[in-house]
Protein backbone atom coordinates (compact mmCIF):
# COMPACT_ATOMS: atom_id res chain seq x y z
CA UNK A 1 0.00 0.00 0.00
CA UNK A 2 3.15 2.53 0.86
CA UNK A 3 4.51 1.86 -2.50
CA UNK A 4 1.40 2.10 -4.53
CA UNK A 5 1.20 5.80 -2.62
CA UNK A 6 4.52 6.44 -3.09
CA UNK A 7 3.64 6.29 -6.64
CA UNK A 8 0.59 7.95 -7.02
CA UNK A 9 2.96 11.01 -4.92
CA UNK A 10 5.33 10.94 -7.84
CA UNK A 11 3.42 10.71 -10.89
CA UNK A 12 1.37 13.57 -8.93
CA UNK A 13 4.63 15.40 -8.42
CA UNK A 14 5.66 14.78 -11.73
CA UNK A 15 1.94 16.33 -13.19
CA UNK A 16 2.34 19.82 -11.46
CA UNK A 17 5.99 20.06 -12.63
CA UNK A 18 5.21 19.45 -15.69
CA UNK A 19 2.91 21.80 -15.54
CA UNK A 20 4.92 24.41 -14.03
CA UNK A 21 7.80 23.92 -16.40
CA UNK A 22 5.56 24.32 -19.86
CA UNK A 23 4.93 27.30 -21.48
CA UNK A 24 2.30 25.98 -24.31
CA UNK A 25 -0.48 26.70 -22.72
CA UNK A 26 0.19 31.04 -23.10
CA UNK A 27 2.79 30.49 -25.53
CA UNK A 28 0.97 29.36 -28.24
CA UNK A 29 0.02 32.72 -28.98
CA UNK A 30 3.44 33.08 -30.98
CA UNK A 31 2.47 29.89 -33.26
CA UNK A 32 2.28 32.76 -36.34
CA UNK A 33 5.57 34.00 -35.56
CA UNK A 34 6.94 30.58 -34.86
CA UNK A 35 5.82 28.93 -38.46
CA UNK A 36 6.97 32.31 -39.94
CA UNK A 37 10.12 31.98 -38.31
CA UNK A 38 10.75 28.20 -39.14
CA UNK A 39 9.81 28.71 -42.93
CA UNK A 40 12.31 31.73 -43.53
CA UNK A 41 14.71 29.37 -41.28
CA UNK A 42 14.39 26.46 -43.79
CA UNK A 43 14.25 28.45 -47.17
CA UNK A 44 18.03 30.04 -46.11
CA UNK A 45 19.17 26.19 -45.22
CA UNK A 46 18.28 24.88 -48.63
CA UNK A 47 20.05 28.11 -50.11
CA UNK A 48 22.94 27.45 -48.20
CA UNK A 49 22.81 23.78 -49.43
CA UNK A 50 22.03 22.87 -45.70
CA UNK A 51 18.48 21.25 -46.96
CA UNK A 52 18.02 19.83 -50.14
CA UNK A 53 15.40 21.45 -51.84
CA UNK A 54 13.03 18.76 -51.37
CA UNK A 55 13.33 18.84 -47.76
CA UNK A 56 12.64 22.90 -48.06
CA UNK A 57 9.51 22.19 -49.78
CA UNK A 58 8.40 19.38 -47.51
CA UNK A 59 9.34 21.40 -44.36
CA UNK A 60 7.60 24.86 -45.86
CA UNK A 61 4.28 22.69 -47.23
CA UNK A 62 4.00 20.86 -44.17
CA UNK A 63 5.05 23.73 -41.79
CA UNK A 64 1.36 26.02 -43.49
CA UNK A 65 -0.71 22.77 -42.78
CA UNK A 66 0.04 22.81 -39.40
CA UNK A 67 -0.97 26.43 -39.42
CA UNK A 68 -3.84 25.89 -41.20
CA UNK A 69 -4.51 23.12 -38.09
CA UNK A 70 -3.86 25.62 -35.14
CA UNK A 71 -6.67 28.44 -36.64
CA UNK A 72 -9.21 25.95 -37.83
CA UNK A 73 -9.22 24.37 -33.69
CA UNK A 74 -8.39 21.19 -35.36
CA UNK A 75 -5.01 21.40 -33.07
CA UNK A 76 -4.56 20.14 -29.64
CA UNK A 77 -2.33 21.86 -27.20
CA UNK A 78 -1.03 19.70 -24.77
CA UNK A 79 1.33 19.61 -22.02
CA UNK A 80 3.35 17.07 -23.46
CA UNK A 81 5.00 19.54 -25.95
CA UNK A 82 6.31 22.06 -23.22
CA UNK A 83 6.19 24.68 -25.37
CA UNK A 84 4.65 25.89 -28.68
CA UNK A 85 8.30 25.71 -30.87
CA UNK A 86 8.02 21.76 -29.96
CA UNK A 87 4.41 21.79 -30.70
CA UNK A 88 4.79 22.87 -34.05
CA UNK A 89 8.14 20.81 -35.17
CA UNK A 90 6.42 17.54 -33.47
CA UNK A 91 3.60 17.94 -35.16
CA UNK A 92 5.21 18.83 -38.40
CA UNK A 93 7.36 15.39 -38.15
CA UNK A 94 4.14 13.64 -38.00
CA UNK A 95 3.29 15.24 -41.22
CA UNK A 96 6.30 14.90 -43.41
CA UNK A 97 8.44 12.56 -41.23
CA UNK A 98 12.18 12.73 -41.73
CA UNK A 99 12.41 16.11 -43.33
CA UNK A 100 10.95 17.47 -40.41
CA UNK A 101 13.84 16.29 -37.96
CA UNK A 102 16.12 18.63 -39.89
CA UNK A 103 14.19 21.61 -39.51
CA UNK A 104 16.20 22.55 -36.04
CA UNK A 105 19.23 22.25 -38.09
CA UNK A 106 21.90 25.30 -37.35
CA UNK A 107 19.54 26.84 -34.32
CA UNK A 108 18.68 26.06 -31.00
CA UNK A 109 15.09 26.81 -28.92
CA UNK A 110 17.06 29.99 -27.23
CA UNK A 111 17.41 32.04 -30.71
CA UNK A 112 14.17 30.64 -31.96
CA UNK A 113 12.39 32.04 -29.05
CA UNK A 114 13.55 35.59 -29.14
CA UNK A 115 12.89 35.75 -32.74
CA UNK A 116 9.44 34.88 -32.43
CA UNK A 117 9.00 36.91 -29.35
CA UNK A 118 10.34 39.80 -31.25
CA UNK A 119 8.52 39.40 -34.32
CA UNK A 120 5.28 39.23 -32.17
CA UNK A 121 6.18 42.48 -30.31
CA UNK A 122 7.18 43.99 -33.67
CA UNK A 123 3.82 43.20 -35.17
CA UNK A 124 2.01 44.70 -32.30
CA UNK A 125 3.84 47.82 -32.27
CA UNK A 126 2.95 48.49 -35.82
CA UNK A 127 -0.79 47.37 -34.88
CA UNK A 128 -1.15 49.88 -31.54
CA UNK A 129 0.68 52.78 -33.83
CA UNK A 130 -2.53 52.39 -36.28
CA UNK A 131 -4.74 52.56 -33.61
CA UNK A 132 -3.00 54.91 -31.79
CA UNK A 133 -3.72 57.01 -35.37
CA UNK A 134 -7.17 56.27 -35.39
CA UNK A 135 -7.94 57.93 -32.04
CA UNK A 136 -5.82 60.93 -32.62
CA UNK A 137 -7.76 61.53 -35.66
CA UNK A 138 -11.02 60.91 -33.13
CA UNK A 139 -9.24 63.80 -30.53
CA UNK A 140 -8.83 66.15 -33.74
CA UNK A 141 -12.03 65.52 -35.18
CA UNK A 142 -14.32 66.25 -32.34
CA UNK A 143 -11.69 69.27 -31.10
CA UNK A 144 -12.73 71.37 -34.51
CA UNK A 145 -15.96 71.39 -33.32
CA UNK A 146 -15.38 73.27 -30.12
CA UNK A 147 -12.72 75.81 -30.97
CA UNK A 148 -15.19 78.84 -29.59
CA UNK A 149 -16.52 76.95 -26.55
CA UNK A 150 -15.45 78.09 -23.24
CA UNK A 151 -14.19 75.57 -20.50
CA UNK A 152 -12.61 76.54 -17.17
CA UNK A 153 -8.37 75.90 -17.69
CA UNK A 154 -7.38 74.17 -13.73
CA UNK A 155 -4.37 73.79 -12.10
CA UNK A 156 -4.42 72.39 -8.80
CA UNK A 157 -8.26 71.02 -9.53
CA UNK A 158 -9.23 74.76 -9.45
CA UNK A 159 -10.44 76.83 -11.73
CA UNK A 160 -7.30 78.80 -13.56
CA UNK A 161 -7.95 80.83 -16.86
CA UNK A 162 -10.20 80.33 -19.44
CA UNK A 163 -9.90 77.96 -22.48
CA UNK A 164 -11.35 76.42 -25.23
CA UNK A 165 -12.53 73.60 -25.39
CA UNK A 166 -10.95 71.98 -28.80
CA UNK A 167 -7.93 72.86 -27.19
CA UNK A 168 -8.32 70.85 -24.18
CA UNK A 169 -9.07 68.27 -26.00
CA UNK A 170 -5.95 68.58 -28.35
CA UNK A 171 -3.88 68.01 -25.12
CA UNK A 172 -4.36 64.86 -25.64
CA UNK A 173 -3.78 64.67 -29.16
CA UNK A 174 -0.57 65.83 -28.75
CA UNK A 175 0.10 63.03 -25.87
CA UNK A 176 -1.12 59.86 -28.09
CA UNK A 177 1.09 61.28 -31.14
CA UNK A 178 3.88 61.06 -28.36
CA UNK A 179 2.62 57.13 -27.73
CA UNK A 180 2.29 56.83 -31.69
CA UNK A 181 5.86 58.33 -32.27
CA UNK A 182 7.53 55.72 -29.03
CA UNK A 183 5.89 52.60 -30.68
CA UNK A 184 7.32 53.72 -33.86
CA UNK A 185 10.79 54.57 -32.34
CA UNK A 186 10.92 51.02 -30.46
CA UNK A 187 10.56 49.47 -33.70
CA UNK A 188 12.93 50.76 -35.62
CA UNK A 189 15.33 50.06 -32.47
CA UNK A 190 14.50 46.73 -32.27
CA UNK A 191 13.75 45.62 -36.01
CA UNK A 192 17.22 43.43 -36.13
CA UNK A 193 16.73 39.34 -36.39
CA UNK A 194 18.13 36.96 -33.55
CA UNK A 195 17.54 33.94 -35.54
CA UNK A 196 21.36 32.38 -36.26
CA UNK A 197 22.54 33.44 -32.98
CA UNK A 198 22.13 29.61 -31.78
CA UNK A 199 21.82 28.87 -27.77
CA UNK A 200 24.51 32.04 -27.07
CA UNK A 201 27.94 32.15 -29.37
CA UNK A 202 26.58 31.64 -33.11
CA UNK A 203 26.59 27.87 -34.76
CA UNK A 204 29.59 26.21 -37.12
CA UNK A 205 27.77 25.84 -40.01
CA UNK A 206 27.38 27.87 -43.11
CA UNK A 207 24.25 29.99 -42.49
CA UNK A 208 23.60 33.09 -44.11
CA UNK A 209 21.64 35.74 -41.58
CA UNK A 210 21.59 38.22 -43.48
CA UNK A 211 19.29 36.37 -45.88
CA UNK A 212 17.70 34.90 -42.86
CA UNK A 213 17.03 38.76 -41.49
CA UNK A 214 16.06 39.49 -45.45
CA UNK A 215 12.89 37.10 -45.57
CA UNK A 216 11.36 37.82 -41.77
CA UNK A 217 11.58 42.12 -42.91
CA UNK A 218 13.84 43.31 -40.34
CA UNK A 219 17.14 45.54 -41.29
CA UNK A 220 20.07 43.09 -40.38
CA UNK A 221 21.06 40.68 -37.75
CA UNK A 222 21.65 41.10 -34.53
CA UNK A 223 25.36 42.07 -33.74
CA UNK A 224 26.19 39.51 -30.75
CA UNK A 225 25.05 36.42 -30.24
CA UNK A 226 25.04 36.10 -26.38
CA UNK A 227 23.40 39.60 -25.99
CA UNK A 228 20.47 38.45 -28.50
CA UNK A 229 20.09 35.33 -26.41
CA UNK A 230 19.45 36.93 -23.49
CA UNK A 231 17.50 40.68 -24.51
CA UNK A 232 14.52 41.51 -23.50
CA UNK A 233 14.72 45.24 -23.84
CA UNK A 234 12.25 44.79 -26.92
CA UNK A 235 9.44 43.61 -24.74
CA UNK A 236 10.64 46.18 -21.85
CA UNK A 237 10.04 48.51 -24.39
CA UNK A 238 6.82 47.90 -25.40
CA UNK A 239 5.55 47.07 -21.89
CA UNK A 240 7.01 50.36 -21.26
CA UNK A 241 4.85 52.36 -24.18
CA UNK A 242 1.95 50.49 -23.51
CA UNK A 243 2.22 51.51 -19.78
CA UNK A 244 2.38 55.46 -20.80
CA UNK A 245 -0.36 55.59 -23.28
CA UNK A 246 -2.84 53.88 -20.75
CA UNK A 247 -1.45 56.74 -18.40
CA UNK A 248 -3.07 59.03 -20.66
CA UNK A 249 -6.09 56.90 -21.26
CA UNK A 250 -6.43 57.19 -17.46
CA UNK A 251 -6.13 60.84 -17.55
CA UNK A 252 -8.41 61.44 -20.00
CA UNK A 253 -10.75 58.82 -18.35
CA UNK A 254 -10.45 60.69 -14.89
CA UNK A 255 -12.02 63.92 -16.56
CA UNK A 256 -14.43 62.30 -18.45
CA UNK A 257 -15.26 60.70 -14.64
CA UNK A 258 -15.53 64.30 -13.44
CA UNK A 259 -16.91 66.05 -16.26
CA UNK A 260 -19.89 63.44 -16.49
CA UNK A 261 -20.74 64.12 -12.45
CA UNK A 262 -23.61 66.36 -11.18
CA UNK A 263 -20.66 68.83 -10.06
CA UNK A 264 -19.57 69.72 -13.11
CA UNK A 265 -22.08 68.22 -16.25
CA UNK A 266 -20.02 69.26 -18.87
CA UNK A 267 -20.52 65.84 -20.77
CA UNK A 268 -22.82 63.08 -20.94
CA UNK A 269 -21.69 59.91 -22.24
CA UNK A 270 -23.45 57.92 -24.49
CA UNK A 271 -25.98 55.15 -22.80
CA UNK A 272 -23.41 52.05 -24.40
CA UNK A 273 -20.41 53.49 -22.31
CA UNK A 274 -22.21 54.16 -18.87
CA UNK A 275 -24.81 51.67 -16.73
CA UNK A 276 -27.44 52.69 -14.37
CA UNK A 277 -26.81 51.64 -10.64
CA UNK A 278 -27.92 48.21 -9.34
CA UNK A 279 -30.04 49.71 -6.73
CA UNK A 280 -30.49 53.32 -7.56
CA UNK A 281 -32.56 53.83 -10.90
CA UNK A 282 -31.62 58.35 -10.86
CA UNK A 283 -27.83 57.42 -11.29
CA UNK A 284 -25.94 56.54 -14.30
CA UNK A 285 -22.16 55.57 -13.81
CA UNK A 286 -19.16 56.18 -16.12
CA UNK A 287 -18.56 52.23 -15.66
CA UNK A 288 -16.14 52.10 -18.91
CA UNK A 289 -13.68 55.16 -18.10
CA UNK A 290 -13.75 53.56 -14.58
CA UNK A 291 -12.16 50.56 -16.26
CA UNK A 292 -9.78 51.94 -18.08
CA UNK A 293 -8.58 54.20 -15.18
CA UNK A 294 -8.09 50.87 -13.28
CA UNK A 295 -6.72 48.54 -16.12
CA UNK A 296 -3.48 50.96 -15.90
CA UNK A 297 -2.14 49.53 -13.16
CA UNK A 298 -2.54 46.35 -14.41
CA UNK A 299 -0.07 47.11 -17.25
CA UNK A 300 2.43 48.93 -14.92
CA UNK A 301 2.29 45.63 -12.51
CA UNK A 302 3.17 43.80 -16.02
CA UNK A 303 6.06 45.96 -16.69
CA UNK A 304 7.37 46.15 -13.49
CA UNK A 305 6.94 42.30 -13.08
CA UNK A 306 9.26 42.14 -16.44
CA UNK A 307 11.75 44.61 -15.03
CA UNK A 308 12.40 42.62 -11.69
CA UNK A 309 12.52 39.18 -13.24
CA UNK A 310 15.44 40.47 -15.95
CA UNK A 311 17.58 42.74 -12.79
CA UNK A 312 19.49 39.83 -11.74
CA UNK A 313 19.49 37.25 -14.37
CA UNK A 314 23.45 36.57 -15.77
CA UNK A 315 24.40 36.00 -19.43
CA UNK A 316 23.69 34.15 -20.94
CA UNK A 317 20.05 32.30 -21.26
CA UNK A 318 17.76 31.50 -18.12
CA UNK A 319 14.92 30.08 -18.37
CA UNK A 320 13.55 32.84 -16.04
CA UNK A 321 12.65 34.90 -19.06
CA UNK A 322 10.09 32.20 -19.83
CA UNK A 323 8.20 34.56 -17.42
CA UNK A 324 8.50 37.27 -20.17
CA UNK A 325 5.35 36.59 -22.10
CA UNK A 326 1.91 36.85 -20.43
CA UNK A 327 2.73 40.04 -19.11
CA UNK A 328 3.08 41.25 -22.80
CA UNK A 329 0.28 39.39 -24.26
CA UNK A 330 -2.06 40.54 -21.29
CA UNK A 331 -0.40 44.16 -21.72
CA UNK A 332 -1.28 44.15 -25.27
CA UNK A 333 -4.70 42.82 -25.69
CA UNK A 334 -5.64 45.78 -22.81
CA UNK A 335 -4.04 48.25 -24.22
CA UNK A 336 -5.97 47.47 -27.77
CA UNK A 337 -9.47 46.95 -26.72
CA UNK A 338 -9.22 50.05 -24.44
CA UNK A 339 -8.15 52.09 -27.07
CA UNK A 340 -10.82 50.87 -29.69
CA UNK A 341 -13.08 51.66 -26.36
CA UNK A 342 -11.78 55.05 -25.48
CA UNK A 343 -12.02 56.01 -29.59
CA UNK A 344 -15.82 55.07 -29.39
CA UNK A 345 -16.20 57.29 -26.23
CA UNK A 346 -15.08 60.45 -27.51
CA UNK A 347 -16.72 60.09 -30.65
CA UNK A 348 -20.08 59.31 -28.97
CA UNK A 349 -19.95 61.90 -25.61
CA UNK A 350 -22.37 64.46 -25.56
CA UNK A 351 -20.98 68.02 -24.59
CA UNK A 352 -22.86 70.35 -22.45
CA UNK A 353 -21.37 73.94 -24.25
CA UNK A 354 -23.86 75.78 -21.35
CA UNK A 355 -22.83 74.36 -18.25
CA UNK A 356 -19.08 74.49 -19.45
CA UNK A 357 -19.50 77.71 -20.74
CA UNK A 358 -21.58 79.24 -16.79
CA UNK A 359 -18.42 77.08 -15.35
CA UNK A 360 -15.92 80.01 -16.52
CA UNK A 361 -17.71 82.34 -14.62
CA UNK A 362 -16.72 80.69 -11.30
CA UNK A 363 -13.43 81.36 -9.79
CA UNK A 364 -12.66 84.61 -11.21
CA UNK A 365 -10.82 83.24 -14.40
CA UNK A 366 -9.79 86.42 -15.97
CA UNK A 367 -7.89 88.15 -12.57
CA UNK A 368 -4.52 87.47 -14.85
CA UNK A 369 -6.20 89.29 -17.76
CA UNK A 370 -6.45 92.39 -15.52
CA UNK A 371 -2.83 91.91 -13.86
CA UNK A 372 -1.39 92.11 -17.57
CA UNK A 373 -3.27 95.03 -18.52
CA UNK A 374 -2.25 97.25 -15.27
CA UNK A 375 1.39 95.89 -16.20
CA UNK A 376 0.97 96.69 -19.98
CA UNK A 377 -1.00 99.79 -20.15
CA UNK A 378 -0.70 101.45 -16.61
CA UNK A 379 3.53 100.80 -16.66
CA UNK A 380 3.10 98.90 -12.99
CA UNK A 381 4.85 96.98 -11.62
CA UNK A 382 3.96 92.96 -11.40
CA UNK A 383 3.37 92.53 -8.03
CA UNK A 384 1.94 96.13 -7.73
CA UNK A 385 -0.69 95.02 -10.07
CA UNK A 386 -0.99 91.70 -8.46
CA UNK A 387 -1.94 92.71 -5.05
CA UNK A 388 -4.16 95.70 -6.80
CA UNK A 389 -6.51 92.74 -8.44
CA UNK A 390 -6.53 90.78 -5.50
CA UNK A 391 -8.67 94.11 -4.25
CA UNK A 392 -11.10 93.60 -7.48
CA UNK A 393 -11.49 90.10 -6.93
CA UNK A 394 -12.28 91.20 -3.33
CA UNK A 395 -14.99 93.78 -4.40
CA UNK A 396 -16.69 91.26 -6.95
CA UNK A 397 -16.89 88.37 -4.11
CA UNK A 398 -18.62 91.02 -1.79
CA UNK A 399 -20.62 91.78 -4.94
CA UNK A 400 -21.17 87.86 -5.48
CA UNK A 401 -20.13 88.76 -9.33
CA UNK A 402 -17.26 87.10 -11.47
CA UNK A 403 -14.73 89.45 -12.01
CA UNK A 404 -16.05 88.97 -15.73
CA UNK A 405 -19.36 90.85 -15.11
CA UNK A 406 -18.05 93.79 -12.96
CA UNK A 407 -18.68 96.86 -14.68
CA UNK A 408 -16.27 100.23 -14.78
CA UNK A 409 -17.49 101.51 -12.06
CA UNK A 410 -17.00 98.62 -9.61
CA UNK A 411 -13.87 98.14 -10.67
CA UNK A 412 -12.47 101.96 -10.03
CA UNK A 413 -14.02 101.86 -6.95
CA UNK A 414 -11.70 98.68 -5.67
CA UNK A 415 -8.62 100.48 -5.07
CA UNK A 416 -7.52 104.24 -5.39
CA UNK A 417 -4.76 103.62 -8.42
CA UNK A 418 -7.72 102.09 -10.37
CA UNK A 419 -9.78 105.30 -10.03
CA UNK A 420 -8.66 106.94 -13.28
CA UNK A 421 -8.08 103.49 -15.26
CA UNK A 422 -9.68 103.59 -19.25
CA UNK A 423 -13.26 101.86 -19.69
CA UNK A 424 -11.25 99.35 -22.12
CA UNK A 425 -10.50 96.87 -19.26
CA UNK A 426 -13.84 96.27 -19.24
CA UNK A 427 -13.07 94.00 -22.50
CA UNK A 428 -10.15 92.58 -20.97
CA UNK A 429 -11.76 90.79 -18.65
CA UNK A 430 -14.48 89.17 -20.98
CA UNK A 431 -13.99 85.72 -20.82
CA UNK A 432 -13.79 84.89 -24.33
CA UNK A 433 -11.76 88.04 -25.28
CA UNK A 434 -9.38 86.24 -22.64
CA UNK A 435 -9.07 83.27 -24.15
CA UNK A 436 -8.14 85.01 -27.53
CA UNK A 437 -5.98 86.98 -25.97
CA UNK A 438 -3.47 84.09 -25.28
CA UNK A 439 -2.80 83.80 -28.67
CA UNK A 440 1.32 83.01 -28.60
CA UNK A 441 2.33 79.77 -30.38
CA UNK A 442 0.46 77.02 -28.63
CA UNK A 443 -2.15 78.91 -26.92
CA UNK A 444 -5.34 78.55 -26.60
CA UNK A 445 -7.01 81.29 -28.52
CA UNK A 446 -9.86 80.04 -31.33
CA UNK A 447 -6.76 80.82 -33.87
CA UNK A 448 -4.61 79.36 -32.31
CA UNK A 449 -6.18 76.02 -31.61
CA UNK A 450 -7.20 75.99 -35.16
CA UNK A 451 -3.52 75.92 -36.25
CA UNK A 452 -2.98 73.42 -34.33
CA UNK A 453 -5.47 71.14 -35.82
CA UNK A 454 -3.94 71.69 -39.09
CA UNK A 455 -0.95 70.79 -38.11
CA UNK A 456 -2.56 67.77 -37.09
CA UNK A 457 -4.41 67.42 -39.86
CA UNK A 458 -1.38 67.61 -41.85
CA UNK A 459 0.93 65.18 -39.84
CA UNK A 460 -1.77 62.64 -39.69
CA UNK A 461 -1.82 62.81 -43.95
CA UNK A 462 2.09 61.74 -43.95
CA UNK A 463 1.73 59.10 -41.74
Amino acid sequence: MANQNNQILKNTNAQILDEFNASIMFDKELYAQDIRGSIAHSQMLAQQGILTSEEQKAIETGLLQVKKEIESGEFKFTLAYEDIHMAVETRLTEIIGEPGKRLHTARSRNDQVATDFRLYVQDKSLSIKEQLKELIETFVNVAGKYTTTLIPGMTHLQHAQPLNFGFHLLAYANMFKRDYERFESSYDRNNYCPLGSAALAGTPHNINRELTSSKLGFISPTLHAMDTVSDRDFALEILFNISTTMMHISRISEELILWSSYEFQFVRMSDEYATTSSIMPQKKNPDVPELLRGKTGRVYGNLISLLTVMKGLPLAYNKDTQEDKEGVFDSVKTVEISISILNEVIKTMIVNVEKMEQACKIGHLTATDLADYLVQKQNMPFRTAYYITKDVVALANKLNKDISELNIYEIRSANEELKNVSDEIVMYLDLRNSMNARNSFGGTSTIQTESQIKFFEEWLKNI
